[in-house]
């Protein structure tokens, strides 16, 4: 009998098989047929389900990340109890990040009092947890749609009968029958993939918490062998919300920021969306440009923490002259700003490249030697500035975090880059986000506009923070190898690690900090500008903040490429919180407090204009002409 047969059998004795009496349209993909007028379940699709869903908790497991087993079935309680205990016995600091409950998950955050009739509920930790597993989810618990909406991969035993509207936010579905014998199976195998870990971890020298086993005399060899070896294709990612939180005392914090400064890039233009001047004075939000945004944020650092940041802007020839008219209505302001040209710049045509646009003006080298060339370096070091935070010109959500610059003064990190996922999958983006460990330089993207995220896990977000003495140190010794980045603007597509790995492999400290892909979002086009402009945004104190919940598609024709052609087309921005997909093609107008709902679709006729009158609702609904919105139909009503 072969391995196979033999799990097999091992599930047909647990009883997994044996589904209810109809099976949902969804759930047909797992059946094997019907008999005696039940659903039978193909036992070798629940083996490929079973295993996902074990890879998937072993990966958590070797990072560290917290699970919560949720059971209201009574039957299954000692079971959970007893899988759950042996995993806390692997490590007692493993226990902190178990929750084993029956409650609702989005009360965990304000603790109070319940009543449970089997009396086993258990709170853990008040942080959201990185996975959760429903061993019962015939019984509609709460918690499927509240992960769901919270953005927590979840992995569930599902069977024939469960709704579709349940099925959908299950990331990992397991179907079988949540027998005793089952239900057993399913928590032995998450035992052991603790387990294994844990044993893993001990062989290479860590423990489950990621805390080095070895002794210091024989880690230091290693350490030593791996810098004399010069190999720095690794790059240590640490989440965003694990870092420390940040002091409440404001004199703490006034004395951290008063050791930065910020550098803008301002060398793109905006002529690939018609704009005939620098990208950062493309009027993004209520007025607001992208350089109004960023020195708003730094006026409202200064003014919460009296502290005094500074702001550089790296020009070039192109953007000089515009930007310092642009900051003549800033010269009463408290903040600092200096405005100057960063280092020459190889032509396009010499680069094998179609357009100026077409250059890598927020290179890290040109940034650092711009700096010393300029003697802005050595002025900065005088007034006891540590470090700089460089900042993309066209990324409009990037954030002036102090909790990042305190972990970076803390640990004396050198090189800190703010990385992404770059997956739109809820489930995987969650896992990303939540790991802490060494990922290659070949899996971030440093500019992903040009090539396909699915090559990669994670992209540059393009926020950099770097010590000062570093840069002065590495201008002073390794004064080639500056030169040498900072004249590679034209990175080869397929030279995927000379992306991101060639400023990063010059410091000794790197590290990685992985923010929430809110915080990314350059202004490449004119669709990039409806998202900023609508109510899925909000905007306080420089800072825009998305709604995470809503992720609408949306296409909008050529006639809406250029900035003037959109901004005229619109009277006002549509909402769009409840927009589910808009497609807009051929010579369309939108008229004042337009709102849209569901999928969308609106085609003007060739030749022909179409307007969308003021104050209308649209939802599902494809439009050609003016007849077809009903406005006034109770359907459209809000």
């Amino acid at each position: 009998m072969t391995l196979h047969s033999l799990v097999i059998q091992k599930l047909l004795s647990t009883n997994a098989h044996i589904g209810r009496r109809l099976a949902a349209q969804h759930f047909k993909m797992y059946a094997y047929g019907m008999r005696n007028g039940l659903t039978i379940v193909d036992s070798d699709k629940t083996l490929i389900c079973l295993r996902n869903a074990c890879n998937f908790i072993s990966h958590l497991a070797r990072n560290n990340a917290s699970i919560m087993f949720v059971n209201t079935n009574p039957l299954h309680q000692e079971i959970v109890d007893l899988m759950s205990s042996k995993i806390s016995s692997l490590s007692p600091e493993r226990s902190n990040s178990l929750w084993r409950m029956g409650g609702f998950l989005t009360n965990s955050f304000s603790p109070k009092k319940f009543r449970s009739r089997n009396k086993k509920v258990r709170f853990g930790p008040t942080q959201l947890p990185d996975c959760v597993v429903v061993f019962d989810t015939e019984r509609k618990s709460s918690v499927v749609p509240e992960a769901y909406r919270l953005q927590i991969p979840i992995v569930a035993l599902v069977d024939s009968n469960m709704p579709l509207d349940f099925y959908e936010k299950i990331t990992y579905p397991v179907p079988a029958n949540d027998s005793v014998q089952f239900v057993y199976l399913f928590c032995n195998m998450i035992t052991k993939c603790f387990m294994l870990e844990e044993k893993k971890k001990k062989e290479d020298g860590v423990g489950l918490l990621g805390r080095k086993t070895r002794s210091r005399e024989e880690a230091q060899p290693i350490e030593q062998s791996a810098s004399e070896s010069g190999e720095k294709d690794e790059v240590l990612l640490i989440p965003l919300d694990k870092l420390e939180l940040l002091s409440q005392d404001i004199a703490k914090t006034k004395e951290i920021l008063d050791k930065l400064v910020v550098v803008k890039f301002n060398g793109a233009l905006g002529t690939t969306m018609g704009f005939s001047g620098p990208k950062s004075l493309i009027e993004i939000r209520e007025g607001l440009t992208l350089l109004d945004v960023i020195i708003e944020q730094i006026q409202s650092l200064n003014a919460k923490y009296g502290c005094k940041v500074p702001l550089l802007l790296m020009n070039t020839n192109k953007t000089h002259d515009d930007t310092l008219k642009v900051l003549e209505k800033y010269s009463k302001s408290n903040i600092d700003i200096q405005s100057f040209i960063q280092g020459q710049q190889a032509e396009p045509e010499s680069l094998g490249l179609h357009s100026v646009d077409d250059l890598y003006p927020s290179d890290p080298g040109t940034a650092f030697l711009s700096l010393v060339k300029s003697e802005t370096l050595d002025l900065l070091l005088s007034q006891g500035k540590e470090y700089v935070l460089v900042v993309n010109s066209d990324n409009a959500c990037a954030v002036i975090d102090p909790k990042i610059l305190n972990h970076v003064t803390q640990k004396k990190i050198e090189y800190c880059m703010e990385v992404t996922p770059t997956t739109t999958s809820f489930s995987r983006t969650s896992v990303l986000s939540s790991q802490e460990g060494k990922f290659k330089l070949v899996h971030i993207a440093q500019n992903p506009s040009r090539h396909s995220t699915k090559k990669f896990k994670f992209m540059d977000a393009g926020s950099l923070w770097v010590n000062l003495k570093a840069i002065k140190r590495l201008v002073d010794t390794d004064a080639m190898k500056m030169e040498k980045l900072s004249t590679s603007k034209a990175v080869d597509p397929d030279d995927k690690e000379s992306a991101v790995g060639s400023a990063i492999q010059l410091f000794d400290q790197a590290i990685g900090v992985n923010v929430p892909q809110s915080r990314y979002l350059p202004v490449n086009s004119t669709l990039d500008l409806l998202l900023l402009q609508s109510d899925i945004y909000t905007y306080d104190e420089g800072i825009l903040a998305r709604n995470r919940a809503i992720n609408p598609s949306i296409s909008l024709g050529p006639e809406f490429e250029k900035v003037s052609d959109f901004q005229s087309r619109f009277k006002s921005t549509p909402s769009i919180v409840g927009l589910d997909s808009l497609k807009v093609t051929g010579d369309v107008w939108f008229g004042a407090d337009i709102t849209l709902k569901g999928k969308v679709k609106i085609a003007a006729e060739p030749g022909e204009k179409l307007e969308i009158p003021d104050n209308v609702v649209i939802k599902n609904k494809d439009i050609t002409n003016p007849s077809d919105i009903l406005y006034n139909s109770d359907n459209d009503r809000e």
